[in-house]
């Protein structure tokens, strides 16, 4: 006799995809639309050094952030996103300008330079900082009325999504205006304010779960207005 042995199964869970974890539905006309409803849109914010500035204009800027914030109808989010600095395509750029030196104690004194810089950056653990507003307005989804057969065959799903095609014109309306609002005030305090794009705002995504990605928004991209912060750790 003979006795078979079946190996045991192993009950691994299901990899789920990065997307189950997120609670948007879809990005359009640069914004944000979540699962529940509510539209999202996101501002990239300049940084202002605080301390370099004399005590009457740090009151000032206390005076006037405290103004903007009382100001405020509806909550808004500030988010803070952190990365060591990539300075690749900066050495590169500089490399390419020593090679074509041709004063040889300039070559010397270029490769020199980009030593140090890159010393410089892993020693000091320079971080880049980029700073976002964020901005919401919830429109409200109905249930589906549908009976058991309807929601297993996705019919609520459906139903959702419909719902939110026919109002996002209209209340997008409303979340412009919100994004009008904020952006004022915070150019009234010597920010520069920028709203992201659809393409910008898939980056900004895919970045935040992408932590090996660069940064999320080249200054380039927007207007050619610089948004970064660079602060030494």
């Amino acid at each position: 006799m003979f006795e078979t042995k079946t190996k045991p199964q192993s009950h691994k869970p299901n990899a789920k995809p990065t997307q189950a974890f997120l609670r948007m539905a879809e990005i359009k006309n640069d914004t944000l639309i979540m699962e529940d409803g509510t539209l999202r849109a996101i501002l990239a914010v300049s940084s202002t050094n605080f301390d370099l500035k004399s005590q009457d204009e740090q009151n000032a800027l206390i005076y006037n952030y405290q103004r903007f914030l009382n100001s405020l109808e509806f909550p808004i989010q500030i988010l803070m996103q952190s990365r060591k600095m990539d300075i690749a395509d900066y050495t590169e750029s500089i490399k390419h300008i020593m090679e074509n030196h041709t004063n040889e104690l300039l070559r010397m004194q270029t490769g020199e330079y980009i030593e140090f810089i890159n010393r410089l950056v892993e020693s000091a653990n320079v971080m880049n900082n980029n700073f976002y507003c964020v901005v919401s307005y919830f429109q409200s989804i109905k249930p589906s009325g549908g009976g058991f057969l309807s929601k297993l065959l996705g019919g609520g799903k459906v139903s959702k999504i419909d719902e939110r095609g026919k109002n996002f014109d209209k209340y997008k309306v409303l979340l412009d205006d919100r994004v009008s609002g904020v952006s004022n005030n915070l150019s009234s305090i010597g920010l520069r304010v920028v709203r992201l794009t659809t393409d910008q705002l898939i980056e900004l995504m895919y970045d935040s779960y992408n932590f090996s990605a660069g940064p999320s928004i080249d200054a380039s991209q927007l207007q050619n207005i610089t948004l970064t912060d660079q602060k030494t750790v």
